[in-house]
């Protein structure tokens, strides 16, 4: 797992088309008896073990791509490509899902029924996992029951898994407002139409729709991320535009902020005499755990590492994950698998360009997923 994984880490590619990074995949499960699927439109494959007796199938699932990102450590096999990163854990989850493989294969006798092992490219915003199951590769597997996925956490100690029934990811939208007004002297504002303040009115009326018109205990995150406009000190600009994210944990929550922004930011600028157009682009949905399930792999967590490894979730966490988009078709769940690198003093987040993780913490992961589906397919 650890050559795997390295061996990613040191060649990340990014988005839908991963072509080395599903060779290393595949070259690591030679020898194996499976079958295997690839997507049309991606890297993306599923690679079927078939048990010895018939049965159900779960689908176990590792996301294979980096972020655009400029990695920033001391590795010796640190990325060697710029402005790329394996900086969300995606090459642990690849490299721990091939050694499942390996492993469930040991165990093929015990099987009643099939592992479907899911390596999916375009996690981080193209909508992978969607675009694989949208060419029915997921339709194609007989009686699939189930599914469950790993994410690390570098704030977490090795041999820890947290998780949580329900709601255990955010969605993640992205909402853009385009202002147009008059432009002008600088000098003379009575003369012209300034659509900069109204972009910052609207960055405050945004807080305040959430504080005052969003379920504290239903929350959303909203914030603006850029605003744009103007050229120089001593012009008022015809236009601005502001983007920013929204993040939601319920549908409920999602569509009463997506409405709340579309209306704050027209009426705002209405009351200023600027045009507003508002576009709201949905992303990845809730991530919800299926309860059941969570119940189900709570035990085996406890069962294979102890029953201090597994740690309750009290919320969700805010980021966003298209494992999503497979829970809405199957029962299932995802956990958090702590990989906190050795020493003192706080370990960087996912998504940092200093993220780091500790390798040993990988043998619980694959012992976890194989441990699901061996006691899944009992």
């Amino acid at each position: 797992a650890v050559a795997v994984r390295r061996k990613i880490h040191a060649n990340p590619e990014l988005g839908l088309d991963l072509p080395e990074t599903a060779a290393t995949v595949l070259d690591s499960l030679q020898g194996i008896e499976l079958e295997i699927a690839r997507s049309e439109k991606s890297s993306g494959f599923l690679a079927t073990l078939r048990g010895a007796r018939p049965g159900p199938a779960i689908l176990l699932r590792a996301d294979m791509d980096a972020l655009a990102l400029q990695e920033d450590t001391d590795l010796e096999f640190k990325s060697r490509i710029e402005n790329r990163m394996h900086a969300c854990g995606h090459d642990a989850h690849t490299a721990m899902l091939t050694q499942a493989v390996r492993l469930l294969d040991r165990h093929r006798d015990e099987l009643s029924g099939s592992v479907v092992f899911m390596f999916q490219p375009g996690e981080e915003g193209n909508f992978g996992a969607k675009v694989m199951m949208d060419e029915g590769l997921l339709d194609g597997v007989p009686d699939l029951a189930a599914a469950f996925a790993i994410h690390i956490n570098p704030q977490y100690p090795p041999g820890t898994v947290t998780s949580r029934p329900g709601s255990i990811m955010a969605a993640a939208d992205i909402f853009q407002v385009k202002l147009k007004g008059k432009g002008g002297h600088a000098s003379m504002p009575h003369d012209a139409v300034d659509p900069i303040p109204v972009a910052c009115e609207i960055v405050q009326a945004l807080q305040t729709l959430v504080t005052r018109r969003i379920d504290a205990f239903d929350p959303v995150v909203l914030t603006v991320t850029v605003i744009e406009g103007g050229s120089t000190t001593n012009v008022i600009p015809e236009s601005a535009r502001m983007l920013g994210t929204l993040r939601s944990t319920s549908e409920t929550a999602r569509e009463r902020a997506q409405e709340g922004i579309r209306r704050v930011a027209t009426q705002v600028a209405a009351a200023h005499e600027v045009e507003a157009e508002v576009v709201v682009v949905n992303g990845y949905p809730v991530t919800v755990n299926d309860a059941e399930f969570s119940g189900f792999a709570r035990k085996v967590t406890t069962d294979l590492l102890g029953e201090d490894a597994f740690i309750d979730m009290p919320s969700p966490l805010m980021g966003a994950e298209d494992f999503s988009v497979v829970l809405q078709k199957l029962p299932g769940c995802m956990v958090l698998l702590g990989v906190r690198p050795a020493g003192e003093g706080p370990s960087a987040p996912v998504h940092s360009n200093r993220m780091l993780l500790n390798e040993d913490g990988m043998q619980a992961g694959i012992a976890l997923h194989a441990a699901i589906a061996l006691r899944y397919l009992e």
